[in-house]
């Protein structure tokens, strides 16, 4: 289920596309899944996490950067924070997991896998079974998923501007 702050309506086109198992909804119906994805502008962060139902221990899969300007370079600055520890303090309950949001959407967009091997899809969260929830996930349409560690540390490596793992295109050779 797909949402947005424009309401349902306005994603009829891309469900259309998306195929017969894609459908919209408001936030709080896509907000209420098992594993929910927050892939909004950093400074929409808080507002899209506001009024979600309690977390209850489901799990948020963290897409975001924190670019606050035009391009990569504008960065918010988030003192010794990672920007996922700040996306958990606005979901209290949530098992977050950082993921996606070291990819550029054109590697990916088609097919997670390529003739020269399978997208690494790096990972990183602190509550175990989440992250290998995740993962599971996602190997299952193709990405070769690796744990990157606990959130404040896996979340360092990637770091949009600043982490070794940021914009890493790489495959995994099977």
């Amino acid at each position: 289920m797909l949402s947005n702050s424009r309401g349902p309506a306005s994603l009829n086109e891309v469900v259309a596309g998306l195929g017969p198992l894609a459908s919209a909804g408001t936030v709080a119906q896509a907000a209420a899944a098992d594993m929910v994805f927050l892939a909004v502008r950093w400074s929409d962060v808080p507002t899209a996490l506001a009024g979600v139902p309690a977390w209850k221990g489901r799990i948020l899969v963290d897409a975001t950067n924190h670019i606050v300007g035009q391009t990569p370079a504008d960065l918010a600055d988030l003192g010794d924070e990672t920007s996922s520890e700040i996306v958990a303090r606005h979901a209290p309950g949530a098992r977050v997991v950082k993921a996606f949001s070291t990819l550029y959407g054109q590697y990916i967009a088609a097919d997670p896998q390529h003739a020269e091997g399978r997208q690494l899809l790096f990972c990183a969260g602190d509550d175990t079974e989440a992250k290998t929830l995740v993962q599971q996930t996602f190997e299952a349409v193709g990405f070769a998923p690796v744990d990157a560690g606990p959130l404040r540390e896996g979340g360092r490596l990637m770091h949009v501007g600043t982490g070794p793992l940021s914009a890493l295109h790489a495959l995994k050779q099977d």
